[in-house]
Formats: C-alpha cells, sequence, structure tokens
C-alpha cells in the first residue's frame, strides 16, 4: 500500500514538474518570438515616413494691400510673409490669418526683386532709376507670459543708396558669401550690342559702406536672357531664350574667361522656364514638350562640359520653377494652374495639386521646405501647406546607380553629410550591404577551413587528454570583447601587414604546402615510429608552424624583390591594377575570421564528436578504414550541425560592428579588392547614428540599414533551418 502511494505522489509531481517545465520553456519561446517580432515592428514604424507619398494641402488665403507684388517670402518658422510690392513697400504679414505685421518702403518704385543667393533673409530690390537696394529681414520673438509675439526688422545692411547698375540691365543676379559680394549685370552698350558687367566687393561687413569694387565689362556675341553666378561666383552662366548656355569662368574677376558654350535643349523645343538649383552645380530647364533637363557643368582631363544628368516628362510644359532655397527640390507650375514638387537626385514627382495660380505668379519655397506662397492675382496671396519630408528617397536612390553633381557618370554612393550646405545627399544602401557580404566572405574564407578542419581533427583523431585542454581553450576565445580584437587589428597587424606584405602573402603559401609536405613524410613513417603519437599530431606540428611562420618574415624581402621589383604594394597596384589601403579587407578578414573561428568550432565539434560510437565502430568492423568512416558515416551524420555552425558563423560575421569599424577605412566601396576596406550596415549604423538628426532622412535611412541588416540575417537563418532539416531528414537515420 506504502508503494502504491509512493509511486502515485511520484506520478503527480513528475506530471506537474512536466507542466510546469512545458509552460516555462513555452514562455520563453514565445517570448523569443515575440521579443524578435516587436524589434522587426520598431524598425518598420520608424522606417515606414519615407515612403509616405508627399501632398500639398488646399491654399490658405490671406488679402494684402492691393498692390502687385515682385517678391514674396515666408520666414524661417513659417511664422510671417515677407512682400516687396510694386510702390516700393516691403511689407511684413502674419502667415496664420493675414494680419499687417510691419511696412517699410524705399521711397520709389520697384521693377525687380529677388533673394541674393545663398541667403534666405537677404533680398536685392531693383528700382526704376536703376538702382540696386540691399534689405536684409529679421524677426524678433517676444513673450509676455506665455503669449508670444513676433516683430520683424528691415535693415539695410550695405547703406541706404541704391548701387546703381548698367543702363539698358536686361538681367542681373547677386551673390554674397564670406563677406565677398559679387554682382553680374547683363545690359546694351551704347551702340546697341550685348555686355556683362561683372562687379566684385570684398570684405564686406554689415552696417559699413560699400569699398570700391574690382570691376570689368565683357562685351558678349549675342543677347542672353538670363544670368546666373554659380558656387561661390566661380564661374556665370549665360542662358538664351533659345537654349544656348555659355559658362564664362570668373575667378579671377578681372580676366573672365569663356568656359564652354553649347545648348542645354532638344531640337526642335523651345525654352518655357529655367532656374539654378541649390548650390549653382546644375540648372534645371523647361521645354515646349513638357520636359524639363538638369544639366550639370562637370569638368575631366578634356576640361568643362555640360551634361545632362537626368530629365522629367510632366503632362504639360512647366511654365515657371520655383527653386527649395536649402534642398536640390524644385516646384513648376504651367498653363493649366497644375502645381507640381519635384526632387532631383529620386528623379520624381512626389505632389502635385491644380491651383488657380497661373504662369508668371509670383511665388516661393519657405526655407523648411514646408510653405509655397505664390500670388493668385493682385493682393491676394494663397498659402500652400507641403508635407515633402523625404523627397530625397526612393528604390532608385537606396539600390541604383544615381548621377549625382560633380560626378562623371552614375555611381553607387554613401555620403550622408558634408560642411556645404549646398550638398546633395547620397544614401544608396547597396555599397553597405556590398561591404556587409564582402567583409563577411574574407572572414569566413579565413574562418571556415580552419574551425571546421580543427573541430574534425579535435573531435575524431585527438587524443582525449589533448582535447581536454585544446577544446575549452578555443571555445573560451568567444569571450574576447570585439572591440580588443578591433584594437588589435587596426593599430598593431594593419601596420604590419602594410611592412611586411610580401611575408604575409608568402604565408599563405608556404604553411600549407609545409604542413601537407610533413604530413606526407609522416605518412611514409614506420608505424612504431608515429604509433606512440596516435592523437598528438597537432601539438608535433606547433614548432613547424612556428618556423615556416618566421622563414616566410625572413625570406619575405627576397621575395618582394624577385617578384615584385621591389615593391609589392606598387606592384599589385601598376600590373594588377588594386590599390592598397593600410586597413583593408585582408585586416577584416584574419581578425574577424579569429573572432568567428570559437564559435564555428565549438557547434561543429560538438555535432562531430556526438555522432554515435556505434555508427564509426559498425564501419571500423565492416573493413572501412577511419578516413573513410570519418567522409562517409561521420561527416554525413554530423553535416546538420556542421552546417548550423557555419551558418551561425556567418551570422555573427555579417552582424560585426567594432572589428570592422576599427580594422578597416569605413569606405564604401564596391569591389572585392581584399587590400581596401569596406563599410558595413553594423558600422555605418554604429559610427553615424549618434550624430543623426532624429525624424530625419538620413536617421530613418539608418534604421532601414538595420531593418535591411535584420531582414538579410533572418533569410539567411531560415534558409540555413531549412537545409538542415534536410541534412538531418537525409542523414539523421544513419
Amino acid at each position: 500500500m506504502g508503494d502504491s502511494w509512493e509511486l502515485e505522489a511520484l506520478s503527480k509531481t513528475r506530471g506537474l514538474t512536466n507542466r510546469l517545465t512545458e509552460w516555462v520553456v513555452g514562455l520563453g519561446g514565445g517570448t523569443v518570438i515575440l521579443s524578435i517580432a516587436l524589434i522587426f515592428f520598431y524598425l518598420l514604424w520608424v522606417v515606414a515616413p519615407i515612403f509616405v507619398p508627399a501632398s500639398i494641402d488646399a491654399p490658405a488665403r490671406m488679402a494684402l494691400t492691393e498692390q502687385p507684388s515682385l517678391l514674396v517670402d515666408v520666414s524661417e518658422n513659417g511664422d510671417a510673409v515677407f512682400r516687396v510690392a510694386a510702390n516700393g513697400h516691403l511689407e511684413f504679414y502674419d502667415a496664420a490669418n493675414g494680419t499687417p505685421l510691419a511696412a517699410f518702403s524705399i521711397d520709389r518704385r520697384a521693377t525687380e526683386a529677388r533673394r541674393v543667393y545663398p541667403n534666405v533673409d537677404l533680398y536685392t530690390i531693383r528700382d526704376e532709376a536703376g538702382g540696386l537696394w540691399f534689405a536684409q529681414t529679421r524677426y524678433v520673438v517676444n513673450f509676455a507670459g506665455e503669449v508670444r509675439s513676433l516683430t520683424p526688422k528691415l535693415d539695410f545692411p550695405f547703406g541706404v543708396k541704391p548701387i546703381p547698375l548698367p543702363k539698358g540691365t536686361q538681367a542681373y543676379d547677386t551673390q554674397f558669401s564670406d563677406g565677398v559680394l559679387t554682382i553680374a549685370a547683363l545690359h546694351e552698350t551704347t551702340n546697341g550690342t550685348s555686355s556683362l558687367r561683372l562687379s566684385q566687393y570684398k570684405g564686406v561687413e554689415a552696417g559699413y559702406p560699400l569699398r570700391q569694387p574690382k570691376q570689368v565689362d565683357v562685351p558678349l556675341a549675342r543677347s542672353y536672357a538670363h544670368a546666373w553666378l554659380g558656387p561661390r561666383a566661380q564661374w556665370l552662366y549665360l542662358l538664351g531664350a533659345d537654349g544656348e548656355l555659355q559658362v564664362i569662368g570668373t575667378n579671377p574677376i578681372s580676366a573672365p574667361q569663356s568656359y564652354l558654350t553649347t545648348t542645354v535643349l532638344p531640337p526642335g523645343t523651345a525654352m518655357t522656364a529655367a532656374s539654378p538649383l541649390l548650390g549653382r552645380y546644375s540648372l534645371a530647364v523647361a521645354d515646349s514638350d513638357g520636359g524639363i533637363g538638369q544639366w550639370v557643368l562637370l569638368r575631366d582631363e578634356l576640361g568643362y562640359r555640360v551634361t545632362g544628368v537626368r530629365k522629367f516628362a510632366i503632362d504639360e510644359p512647366a511654365q515657371s520653377i520655383i527653386v527649395e532655397p536649402r534642398r536640390k527640390g524644385f516646384a513648376t507650375l504651367d498653363a493649366a494652374g497644375t502645381l507640381k514638387v519635384l526632387y532631383p537626385t529620386s528623379r520624381r514627382v512626389v505632389a502635385e495639386r491644380r491651383t488657380e495660380l497661373t504662369p508668371g505668379t509670383v511665388a516661393a519655397i519657405s526655407p523648411r521646405s514646408d510653405f509655397l506662397v505664390a500670388e493668385s492675382s493682385p493682393g491676394v496671396l494663397d498659402s500652400f501647406k507641403i508635407h515633402n519630408e523625404h523627397p530625397e528617397i526612393s528604390l532608385a536612390t537606396l539600390w541604383a546607380k544615381i548621377w549625382y553633381e560633380g560626378y562623371p557618370e552614375p555611381v553607387y554612393s554613401w555620403q550622408s553629410s558634408s560642411a556645404d550646405n549646398d550638398f546633395e545627399p547620397k544614401f544608396s544602401l547597396t555599397p553597405l550591404a556590398f561591404g556587409t557580404l564582402k567583409a563577411a566572405f574574407y572572414a569566413l574564407l579565413f574562418a571556415v577551413p580552419i574551425a571546421v578542419m580543427g573541430a574534425i581533427y579535435t573531435a575524431y583523431f585527438m587524443a582525449p587528454s589533448m582535447r581536454a585542454l585544446v577544446k575549452p581553450g578555443i571555445e573560451i576565445m568567444a569571450a574576447l570583447p570585439t572591440v580588443i580584437l578591433g584594437f588589435i587589428g587596426g593599430l598593431w597587424l594593419a601596420p604590419i601587414i602594410e611592412t611586411y606584405l610580401s611575408s604575409v602573402l608568402a604565408i599563405f603559401v608556404v604553411l600549407p604546402a609545409g604542413l601537407f609536405g610533413f604530413a606526407l613524410l609522416w605518412w611514409y613513417l614506420p608505424e612504431r615510429i608515429t604509433k606512440p603519437f596516435s592523437g598528438w599530431y597537432g601539438l608535433l606540428v606547433v614548432p613547424l608552424i612556428l618556423g615556416m611562420l618566421a622563414a616566410s618574415f625572413y625570406f619575405g624581402p627576397v621575395l618582394e624583390d624577385t617578384f615584385f621589383n621591389g615593391d609589392s604594394k606598387l606592384w599589385f597596384r601598376d600590373v594588377m591594377g588594386l590599390d592598397f589601403d593600410q586597413r583593408n579587407a585582408l585586416v577584416v578578414g584574419l581578425i574577424m575570421g579569429l573572432a568567428v573561428i570559437p564559435t564555428i568550432f565549438s557547434i561543429a565539434e560538438d555535432a562531430i564528436y556526438g555522432v554515435p560510437r556505434h555508427l564509426s565502430n559498425g564501419s571500423l568492423a565492416l573493413g572501412a578504414t577511419p578516413w573513410q568512416t570519418l567522409v562517409r558515416v561521420v561527416l554525413l551524420t554530423a553535416s546538420p550541425g556542421i552546417f548550423s555552425a557555419v551558418m551561425i558563423g556567418m551570422g555573427r560575421a555579417v552582424g560585426e560592428t567594432m572589428i570592422v569599424l576599427m580594422a578597416t577605412g569605413n569606405t564604401p566601396l564596391m569591389n572585392f579588392n581584399i587590400f581596401e576596406g569596406m563599410r558595413t550596415f553594423a558600422a555605418n549604423i554604429a559610427v553615424e547614428l549618434p550624430e543623426s538628426e532624429v525624424g530625419s532622412s538620413h536617421y530613418r535611412i539608418l534604421f532601414l540599414a538595420a531593418l535591411v541588416l535584420f531582414m538579410i540575417t533572418f533569410v539567411f537563418n531560415t534558409a540555413a533551418e531549412i537545409v538542415r532539416q534536410r541534412l538531418r531528414a537525409r542523414y539523421g537515420s544513419l
């Protein structure tokens, strides 16, 4: 009776334990799956906004004084609207309700007004007498308790007297940067010919009168409709109504020279609108067929040339082009009043809306590119809210070749920031994906043979007493911090490889050849000599390995003189076309291989050692040699585990950060050159995420890179699990 009660109690205890264990294991597994799903959806949630289509809201209308506008603009924060009226009044209005805030006057009628490039708060006003006024806006914010008020101010930074333009001026442009004011004016001379006057004031300071300028007149062979100063006033674009473009170098201003003359219109078309884009490296030119071409000035070994890098095809010809002051984008307006917002880098129309605006209307985009204001009729202003936070992003800019400004051809490029405000961001993920796979490839190329072969020897051939020391010793290598390995690779190994490149390359030939020769010699030695050392072969070859390493470094200079003409790096560059960087894929492969080897070795060794002994003993009993048993029984049975070890090692290599960050140059190159570096997803995220602006395109693309890396590892692991299950089903019954 007592025994029955004890069995019954044991059964209840065991059942409770089993259920508790099942619940804990299920909860743990479910938590892991839920955590991975949450990581995926969080990354997706951060990335999703860059693929949300842009939009233009219905306009908010405000009534101004009944005077035609020559210029309208929006303040930095979008609080106020600034207008230059034809009667010479400079007026400020509340952007929310159209309430007048302030007004000033130059006491003369005005004929033209525009921004002074590249400023967003400095303007020129041309009066009816041909004088050029410079006005600068300021906005003073005050708080009375919690009530915020805005007080517009207007300054005349270069004095209250206008600068005279040449008589008969037809077009002009101004540029003020780094204390240098440049003015270019196209005008007719007294004898009816066209001429260009270039004036440059240096050492300009706000509040001080302008000094005497350097000035030069350049006679022209024909008339032009537009004149635009290029970046930092280094050259000048002259564009005719027929599409003929002449580029004149203006550095120095006293000796201008013609760079080139070309046409920027397709044959049989007329120009309907044109404007330079941010940076002034390229022009947007619209034609009568509904095309808008982006033309870029390039310089190569043959000199200067203008190249059309991309073209938009829209429904109706654009009658006006309104550029964004701080991005490469622009808006167009056609004869039907359709407003379109375009972005050159992504080469797409990001948003459009039908409006009541007419061609030639005065319009401007705010500095933050979130407002467009335009005069729909004299004294009536329409304000359009634009939702267009990430126009530079598209599938093409992320994965395809893009022709960027200043580049001779389309390229894959990652360059997220620059010192210039007119920089064109380059967000191609292709070089990062390529660099990730390149780093993993060279790491596995070094690690897999050593780790797998070492696992085979340790599990199958090594003496048990030696295995008890070797296996824990290699496994403990996995505890080495990768930052230490990266430090060693970047600051110790990389200079050694650069200095002794021939010796290092010789190791990859001398070491395998020496080991093979010693193994062949060992094979022919009598068994009475080799049998006492059975299982200790690995220890015997350690002195041999050290000796061959020393020999490689000793004879390295001889090899360099014999085969590489005394300079292996120069030989690889001139003969093989392979450039050499100190921190390169070879360093990454060796150091990351050391980080991956313990993982692959440990899992593969356990899989091989875990093959049931009766299988190998049965094979040996049937007359198979140890090598036949290894190849046809042991490895086949252990193949799921070996494959899993390699795939886990690859996952470790793909996601490695610190080694790649410290042991390579982090250059986003697209080649398999083992002597050059790369930039990986993980290293790029580690470097740039702390410096990115939250919510910006850069910030979200870094999260997209993390999502792509997540998907790569997920796909690889899924494929590995499928292959592992098939291998287990095929060889598990041996």
